[in-house]
């Protein structure tokens, strides 16, 4: 008997609750998976994968934050009778080289392009929604964004529409298979042009100060921020300094048949519902 249920793992993440959200609304039976959801799903506890498998057609992963464990997983999906993977993983990834970030998307994309069932990779640049609901945002409240960031835009997407490709290519079956899409936002922008646009949306004076890599990994410690995490986080923006990962792409439009929303489009959104309120 086929079963059409969609496994989501994050599902009380930034993108894991948004594609589960949008699955329901289009009549897909969705289980969603995490730490803390009825359908319980962590990354260091493989015994209870198998459980979060059984009857599942397709699965939206988000890679775990050490490298490796995504092998394991797909060898039980497919075990299980899985048909679809969509993986979420980092723009550019082809180009980090031997960077340290992103080990473990880049094994996450070994063991699923690796992999016998249909897969898709979607690899966004960095969320405009960093800067509301992740680590951008207290710095911002408080009145000050310092970033190891300088003159190399970024393509900022907005979360909804990696919502909205993830949940299109997950009930899209076999028109993405074996795809890779680089999802970005329709323009890059400098971190310093990007507070400039919040601080005029939110009605404050904002600013951007551009710091070290090491300045910024030791802040981020001092905020409690894991050694090693802080590292990571780090190593992106000197990534980003090589100036690889600041071109656009079409593949949103690709994917949706529509344009990205605009950085723009964000801000307002965000400012409206008091996102950088004092």
């Amino acid at each position: 008997m086929s079963n059409d249920t969609t496994l989501v793992l994050g599902a009380t993440g930034k993108t894991g609750r948004r594609v589960a959200a949008r699955l329901r609304l289009r009549g897909t039976p969705v289980r969603a998976a995490s730490r803390s959801s009825p359908t319980r799903f962590d990354w260091s506890e493989p015994g209870g994968w198998d459980a979060a498998l059984r009857g599942v057609a397709a699965v939206y992963v988000v890679a775990p934050s050490v490298p490796g464990p995504v092998h394991e997983f797909v060898a039980r999906a497919e075990a299980a009778g899985v048909r679809r993977l969509v993986l979420l993983s980092g723009h550019g990834a082809d180009t980090w080289g031997d960077s340290p970030f992103g080990r473990d998307m880049r094994s996450a994309e070994d063991a699923v392009r690796g992999s016998a069932l249909e897969w898709t990779v979607l690899r966004p640049s960095n969320f405009a929604q960093n800067f509301d609901e992740d680590v951008f945002h207290a710095p911002l409240v408080a009145g000050e964004l310092a970033l190891p960031a300088d003159a190399v835009p970024e393509p900022f997407i907005d979360v909804e529409d990696v919502a909205d490709a993830a949940a299109a290519v997950l009930t899209g079956a076999g028109r993405h298979a074996g795809r890779v899409y680089e999802l970005t936002g329709p323009r890059a922008l400098t971190f310093a042009e990007a507070v400039e646009l919040i601080s005029r949306a939110a009605g404050r004076s904002l600013t951007y100060r551009r710091i070290s890599p090491a300045e910024y990994a030791a802040t981020l410690v001092e905020e409690g921020v894991g050694e090693e995490d802080a590292q990571h986080v780090a190593e992106m923006f000197v990534l980003m300094e090589r100036g690889l990962l600041a071109a656009t792409t079409d593949d949103l439009a690709t994917v949706l048949g529509r344009a990205p929303r605009t950085f723009e489009d964000y801000v307002v959104r965000a400012a409206a519902a008091g996102a950088w309120r004092r």
